[in-house]
């Protein structure tokens, strides 16, 4: 799977997008550790705090499928039909990916990829927790 292919599959999952108050769509995909890929789309709600994110989305559906490994995730939003802008994981997305995705987990936007802890380089994890 290349990274190209993965972010195809995140702008083809900004379909599915449940947005009629932002009208801004996000698609993600998620290559889990053993090779299976899982989708999201950004679901808002018109109360804004119980919106979800396509990246949560995907995550918490390979969680609920019992994975808990994954190597990258891809993320394209837009707003219009043009996914060239890149649309970066917002801070709970990042918070929420930490928590079962190393440090090195490969994020791929339209710009190219990066690290995890690019985005988020002072998480708040498990051993914060002790």
């Amino acid at each position: 799977m290349t990274n190209g292919e993965l972010f195809s599959m995140a702008v083809k999952a900004a379909e599915s997008s449940y947005s009629p108050y932002s009208k801004f769509r996000v698609g993600a995909a998620l290559l889990s550790g053993d090779g299976r890929i899982f989708t999201g789309c950004n679901v808002e709600n018109a109360s804004f705090s119980l919106t979800n994110c396509a990246e949560r989305t995907a995550l918490f559906k390979a969680v609920s499928e019992g994975v808990r490994e994954f190597r990258a995730i891809a993320v394209a939003g837009s707003s219009t039909d043009d996914f060239r802008k890149p649309c970066q994981p917002c801070g709970a997305c990042l918070q929420v990916l930490s928590e079962f995705c190393g440090d090195d987990m490969i994020v791929i936007l339209s710009n190219g990829f990066f690290k995890l802890s690019d985005f988020l380089p002072l998480r708040f994890g498990a051993e914060n927790m002790k």
